[in-house]
C-alpha cells in the first residue's frame, strides 16, 4: 500500500489512514507513511482552513 503523498509503502514507517464521513458513512481518503507526510499533504492541498474536526472519541480536535 502506497502512502498518498510520497508514493513509499506506508508499512515501512508508522501508517497512519485517514477517513472521512460521507452519507453517513466513513470513506478512506488517504494513507500515509508517517504525521510529516499528512502534514504536508494537508498544507499542500490547502485543507488547513481553520474548522473543527472531531476525532473518533467526540473530541472537537
Amino acid at each position: 500500500m502506497d502512502c498518498t503523498y510520497c508514493g513509499s509503502n506506508v508499512h515501512q514507517n508508522t501508517p497512519v489512514f485517514v477517513q472521512e464521513d460521507r452519507e453517513f458513512r466513513r470513506v478512506d481518503v488517504g494513507q500515509f507513511c508517517s504525521y510529516a507526510c499528512l502534514s504536508a499533504y494537508i498544507d499542500e492541498e490547502g485543507l488547513n482552513d481553520d474548522t473543527e474536526r472531531e476525532s473518533d472519541s467526540g473530541d472537537t480536535i
